[in-house]
C-alpha cells in the first residue's frame, strides 16, 4: 500500500497488521484477538483522519497512484466493451478512451480520460492530458451514440487539456468549445462522473451533461492549486492555501449548484475498495439512466440548457 503524507499514522498500524497475519499464517499462535484489536484501531484512525480532510488532502487523494482509472471502471461495469479509436481527422489520442459497452441489458457509450497505471503507461497516455484529437474522438463517439440512441457516460479524470504548442496549432480551444455546443444539443442522455481530477477545459470538454456527479475525494476547478499558487504567489509553496481559496471540493461544487450530487467513497478512498466503488457507481448509473431515458429528447435538451444557463452568481449595479 502507498500512504500519503496525512495517512502516515496508518502506516505503522498496517505494518503491525501484516506481521501478525504472517504469524497467523504460520499457525503456531492464536492471534485472532490481536487481529481484531488492530483492525478496530485502523478503522477508528481512518475515521478520524477522513472525517476532516482539507481541500489539498482531497486533491492528493484524487491523484493517488492506486486510485482506479476510467478503463478499470469500464471493464468492471460492462459485460462486454468494444473500444473505438481515432477522430477520423488526425490520429487516435491515447489520453481519452471510449467505446460501446453493455451495462446489464443497457448499451452505453463510455468516454473518459485515462492516465495510465505505471510510468510507461502514463507517458503513453500523456498523463490523461488530451490533445484536440481526443476531444474530436469523444465527439465522434457522442454522435455515434446519438445515431443508435445509446446514452453517453463520461468519466472525468484529468489535470487539464494538453497545453503544448502543437495542441494549440491543431485547435485545442475550438475542439473543446465545439464539444460544449454539441453536448448541449445531443439528443441522448449524458451522465458525467468526476472520478479523480477535474481540471479546467480538459474536464469540461467531456463534462457537460444532464447530470454531473463527483466522487467524494475528487476536485473540480478552473485551475489546479499548484498553478494557482504559482500565478498568485509566484511559488508552488502556497498550494494548500490555494486549494482552500479555490473551493474545489465536491461539497463546495454542490453548494454552488455546479454538480448534481456527491457519491460516497469507501472509507480510505476509492482505491481502498475499488470493487465496492464500482458497485456504487453501477447502481447509481443504472438508476440515473433509467430516469433520463424516460424524458422526451427535446425536453431533456431544454432542461440541460436551462441548467447551465442558471449557473453562476452575479449582481447588476445601477450606472451613476
Amino acid at each position: 500500500m502507498i500512504f500519503l503524507e496525512f495517512e502516515k499514522p496508518l502506516e505503522s498500524l498496517f505494518e503491525q497488521l501484516e506481521k501478525i497475519r504472517e504469524i497467523e499464517a504460520e499457525g503456531d499462535i492464536d492471534v485472532s484477538d490481536k487481529l481484531k484489536e488492530l483492525e478496530t484501531k485502523i478503522k477508528n484512525k481512518r475515521k478520524e483522519i477522513y472525517s476532516s480532510l482539507s481541500g489539498w488532502q482531497r486533491v492528493q487523494l484524487s491523484r493517488h497512484p492506486e486510485r482506479p482509472y476510467t478503463l478499470y471502471y469500464i471493464e468492471n461495469l460492462c459485460k462486454k466493451f468494444v473500444e473505438l479509436h481515432g477522430d477520423r481527422y488526425f490520429k487516435d489520442d491515447k489520453a481519452i478512451v471510449g467505446g460501446v459497452g453493455k451495462v446489464d441489458q443497457q448499451s452505453v457509450v463510455f468516454i473518459g480520460h485515462q492516465k495510465g497505471i505505471n510510468t510507461k503507461m502514463r507517458q503513453y497516455r500523456n498523463f490523461g492530458m488530451a490533445n484536440p484529437e481526443g476531444y474530436r474522438k469523444a465527439l465522434r463517439l457522442m454522435k455515434l451514440a446519438e445515431k443508435f440512441n445509446f446514452p453517453v457516460v463520461c468519466l472525468i479524470d484529468t489535470p487539464g487539456a494538453y497545453p503544448g504548442i502543437e495542441a494549440e496549432e491543431r485547435g485545442q480551444a475550438e475542439a473543446i468549445a465545439r464539444n460544449l455546443i454539441e453536448m448541449a444539443n445531443l439528443k441522448v442522455p449524458i451522465l458525467c462522473y468526476i472520478i479523480g481530477e477535474g481540471a479546467s477545459g480538459g474536464a469540461i470538454g467531456i463534462g457537460l451533461g444532464d447530470r454531473v456527479y463527483m466522487l467524494e475525494n475528487t476536485w473540480y476547478s478552473v485551475i489546479s492549486p499548484e498553478s494557482c499558487s504559482s500565478i498568485l504567489w509566484r511559488s508552488w509553496d502556497y498550494k494548500e492555501q490555494a486549494a482552500e481559496e479555490l473551493k474545489l471540493t465536491p461539497d463546495h461544487m454542490h453548494d454552488f449548484g455546479l454538480i448534481d450530487g456527491i457519491i460516497k467513497e469507501p472509507l480510505g478512498g476509492a482505491h481502498s475498495e475499488p470493487e465496492t466503488m464500482v458497485k456504487s457507481i453501477k447502481k447509481h448509473m443504472k438508476a440515473e439512466l433509467a430516469e433520463l431515458m424516460q424524458i422526451n429528447p427535446e425536453k431533456r435538451i431544454q432542461q440541460r440548457i436551462k441548467k447551465y444557463s442558471k449557473m453562476g452568481r452575479f449582481h447588476e449595479s445601477q450606472a451613476t
